[in-house]
């Protein structure tokens, strides 16, 4: 391995509205991209495509973040194809609604164990292989500040999330590695707007000072800027990306 080499991000989740945005915007930064996602081949066999015809690299492995022998192929996959891993973006989850009262554990158990357990296993398989110098970004949510009701499984989630991304930044200490997280606020993508009512997601765009909902650009803006030469001294921290909306 040479430092000619060409740089390596996997995005996690790179079939979702805000992970597209990412892989296609981190190729564009120069990056060969791994795109690792749930379970739709056609989807993830689009996205390289996409990424290719704009003179990129990249390669897409199906992964389940809930599975970790999975997850681990994801990561030796992309050393084994490029020999190395410079960043790791995991933008995957899921955002079923279910108020507390309704004690719903199916519901919440799946959350957790996609949300939280998922990002678990991609960081330590992150930590594990990322090359000195490199960067890690998880994705929490702006939502944590408002407490909507029926978000509670949700929220549960995104605070461990948080959580975890400031421990690892100081177990990486020495190695220059640096982890965050990305707090989008409402943004325009089918996990956010699934479910909801025009009234509703009416509401949460005017919450902003900027009043509007956020874009998938909005948001792999910021974790470009994470991932780039520019963002090497922000470390341990959560980006809330949100107009303004907490």
């Amino acid at each position: 391995m040479t430092d000619t080499m060409k740089k390596t991000a996997i995005v996690v989740g790179a079939t979702g509205g805000i992970g597209r945005a990412v892989a296609l915007r981190l190729a564009k930064d120069g990056f060969a991209i791994t795109a690792g996602y749930g379970g739709n081949a056609v989807q993830g066999n689009e996205i390289v495509a996409a990424i290719k015809s704009a003179g990129g690299t990249a390669i897409a492995v199906r992964a389940d973040v809930t599975n970790a022998l999975e997850a681990e192929q994801l990561f030796i996959t992309t050393l084994n194809t490029f020999g190395r891993l410079d960043v790791v973006i995991h933008t995957a989850g899921i955002m079923p609604m279910s108020k507390i009262a309704d004690g719903d554990l199916e519901i919440f158990d799946k959350v957790i164990a996609t949300n939280l357990r998922g990002t678990f296993i991609v960081l330590s398989q992150a930590a594990k292989h990322v090359s000195e110098g490199g960067r890690i970004v998880a994705f929490s949510s702006s939502v944590l500040a408002k407490s909507f009701p029926g978000y509670g499984p949700y929220c549960a989630s995104k605070g461990g999330v948080e959580a975890l991304v400031h421990v690892l930044a100081n177990e990486l200490r020495g190695r220059n590695i640096t982890v965050n997280a990305v707090a989008p606020g409402p943004t325009a993508t089918e996990l956010f707007l699934k479910g909801k009512s025009e009234q509703f997601i009416e509401q949460l765009a005017k919450m902003a000072p900027i009043e509007r909902l956020g874009t998938p650009e909005d948001i792999c803006n910021a974790v470009s800027f994470l991932a780039g030469p520019d963002g090497g001294w922000v470390n341990a921290q959560v980006v809330r990306v949100n107009g303004g909306f907490a």
